[in-house]
């Protein structure tokens, strides 16, 4: 095994070289920071750029200091954060093994103790424990009927774009992205009359860790509770009815705090996971081209930020279970270890290119992986998904009201958050919300080429189409609509004079004074096929919409 260039761990003795081991060279992002010249990862106002000196430094596994001064490691590399999260008889996510927890290091109110403590939730059980309570979320997930999720997402689009269509203007991350994801885990977890702006805060205000964060938790965990005491006296097929009736016989304290980590991750991710990708779709016109022409889906769209802009950056944390090797550095029992998704994804030793399109590959770690990948990806790539396509639809013209680089963010070690994006449009009227998502104002008038789709009877264009409507060849198809829209232009073309009256018969003569001139006959219109059942198209497309 390759010897470490630093002691992960204060509490090891020290390698009979350290005396010897050179100072960080002038520019190294470690350089002064920390105790041995480690890098300080939460005081880095660019983890981006910290991240890649670290990897150029130490390779694809470097050793930082995060607060207090408590050593880690930071997996850097792809392969390398692969084997971290499958390889559960080395590495765990039971924080009581840290050695600096349990060598009394990590202070009670140490800033990331939320993340670190160990709970009685399976994003920190293994083993049979661990089995148990993923098994009751995945049984939860597996129940979600997809199509109504998507017709439920559409509807929520409706109700938070009402709130500002009509203004011309909005700001996307606080007035949409912030509130869409919460609007749609509320229904999806049961308790749908509990979204409203307090939990779109209380939810913020956990994640951020403000002064008033366990208040906003206290509040967050009032409305679970709640909702699992209702699901105890009356099971329904949500999310929260299927933990309750799951075999495992979960607990109500164990529901209502696996609903929270449900919730809060997947309404952190997807809120932001959206809001990145409406910010590429805004800055980027090659970006927004390739969707507007149907070279790139939108779930390719989603995919592609999820490789450039994963919702969180860093993961807490894993710990080695024994003495190992991870990356050509030697790990010690009890070491703690950041799975870092944002650095991996940009491994050099799989996207050479980081600029590159990822279409069709969804080997990014955005969603981690192993025994603890998370279980609701495929919720939140619908919200996102359908997020993305449902706006574009009511706001077709809309555009960033600022440059791209007066765009700002805010940056700690488990996540990057874009703090606003605001934007202009043509102001528009609310839409029902069971209307299918659309620019127009009214329901789409039919147009003659719909599959399905005749011509009213009482639609008139002329004497020509008259006849063709009486002969029963009303239009269908566009060579229809070209004959009838032809027959007026002939129909009814100005007199200009005597040479243009000329007589049947006549040998091209003008016709006498005061005669009224005769209408050239018209060809009747070829005659159409008969048409499929009336919008059978529409109604297919209606249905796979989820309408």
């Amino acid at each position: 095994m390759t010897p470490e260039s630093h002691p992960p761990t204060p509490d090891l003795p020290a390698g009979p070289d350290d005396d010897a081991r050179p100072e960080p060279p002038p520019g190294c992002p470690a350089h002064g920071r920390g105790p041995g010249g480690l890098a300080r990862l939460h005081e880095s106002d660019d983890l981006k750029k910290l991240y890649e000196n670290l990897r150029a430094e130490h390779g694809p596994v470097a050793p930082v200091l995060i607060h207090d001064d408590l050593p880690l490691w930071v997996v850097l590399g792809h392969a390398e954060s692969q084997q971290l999260v499958r390889s559960p008889a080395q590495f765990c996510k039971d924080s009581r093994i840290w050695s600096a927890l349990r060598d009394g290091l990590v202070k009670p109110d140490h800033p990331l103790m939320p993340h670190i403590a160990w709970q009685p939730m399976c994003a920190h059980a293994e083993g049979e424990e661990h089995r148990r309570w993923r098994g009751a979320i995945d049984t939860a997930v597996a129940a979600t009927d997809f199509r109504s999720l998507r017709r439920h997402v559409n509807r929520s689009v409706q109700r938070v774009v009402n709130r500002f269509c009509e203004a011309g203007e909005a700001d996307l991350v606080s007035q949409y992205a912030e509130h869409l994801p919460m609007a749609v885990m509320c229904h999806v977890l049961g308790m749908p009359d509990e979204y409203d702006d307090r939990m779109v805060q209380a939810a913020r205000d956990m994640i951020r860790g403000t002064e008033t964060a366990i208040a906003s938790n206290a509040f967050v965990m009032a409305a679970l509770e709640r909702l699992t005491a209702r699901r105890r006296a009356e099971p329904l097929g949500d999310f929260a009815g299927h933990l309750v009736s799951h075999p495992a016989g979960l607990t109500d304290e164990e529901v209502s705090q696996h609903l929270r980590v449900v919730l809060i991750a997947a309404y952190e991710a997807t809120a932001n996971l959206l809001a990145n990708v409406l910010r590429q779709v805004l800055i980027d016109p090659r970006f927004r081209s390739q969707l507007n022409g149907g070279q790139m889906t939108v779930p390719q769209a989603v995919e592609q930020l999820l490789w450039d802009e994963p919702p969180f950056s860093t993961i807490f944390a894993y710990y080695a279970k024994q003495d190992t090797e991870l990356g050509g550095r030697r790990i010690r029992k009890g070491d703690g270890l950041l799975f870092a998704p944002a650095p991996a994804n940009v491994d050099p030793r799989v996207r050479p290119d980081p600029t590159a399109d990822m279409q069709g590959n969804r080997s990014h770690l955005a969603f981690g992986g192993g025994t603890h990948e998370c279980p609701g990806q495929d919720i939140g790539r619908v919200i996102a998904e359908v997020g993305v396509d449902a706006l574009l639809m009511r706001l077709p013209d809309v555009e960033l009201s600022v440059t791209e680089e007066e765009l700002t963010f805010t940056e700690s070690i488990a996540s990057r958050h874009l703090v606003s994006l605001p934007v202009h449009f043509t102001p528009r009227p609310q839409q029902e919300i069971t209307q299918a998502p659309s620019h127009e104002n009214e329901a789409p008038a039919r147009r003659d080429w719909q599959i399905g789709v005749n011509r009213p009877r009482g639609a008139s264009v002329g004497a020509g189409a008259e006849a063709g409507a009486e002969a029963g060849v009303g239009g269908g198809g566009p060579a229809t609509v070209a004959a009838a829209a032809a027959v007026p232009a002939q129909a009814s073309a100005p007199d200009t004079g005597p040479a243009s009256a000329v007589g049947p018969g006549s040998g091209g003569g003008p016709l006498p004074a005061g005669e009224p001139v005769p209408q050239r006959p018209v060809p009747p219109p070829p005659v159409a096929e008969a048409a499929p059942p009336r919008g059978a198209w529409q109604r297919f497309l209606r249905w796979w919409r989820g309408y």
